[in-house]
């Protein structure tokens, strides 16, 4: 899950376990969530200064249930790993 992008579930039910316990115990145990330094304003913001080039984007996009999120991209990953700047709720 960390070097491919597969979910809990999909992989729990490959290897026939319970995906949501898989999915909160990789989030509890394994991904170090709780020492995770954004963590208290996550659901807020979050920036990534590591990710920063002289070629960015910016996007609104909705993901559910109406939330609107700021998205700023780092055009110089195309999409893949590092290519998210700063995500921003509400704007």
């Amino acid at each position: 899950m960390d070097n491919h992008p597969i979910s809990c579930y999909h992989l729990g039910h490959y290897f026939q376990i319970d995906g949501k316990q898989l999915q909160e115990q990789y989030k509890e145990h394994i991904s170090d969530y709780s020492g995770w330094e954004q963590k208290d304003h996550a659901d807020q913001w979050m920036l990534f200064t590591s990710n920063v080039s002289s070629c960015l984007g910016i996007d609104e996009t909705a993901l559910s249930n109406g939330e609107l999120y700021t998205i700023v991209t780092n055009k110089e990953a195309r999409g893949r790993k590092g290519a998210i700047v700063a995500m921003i709720r509400g704007t």
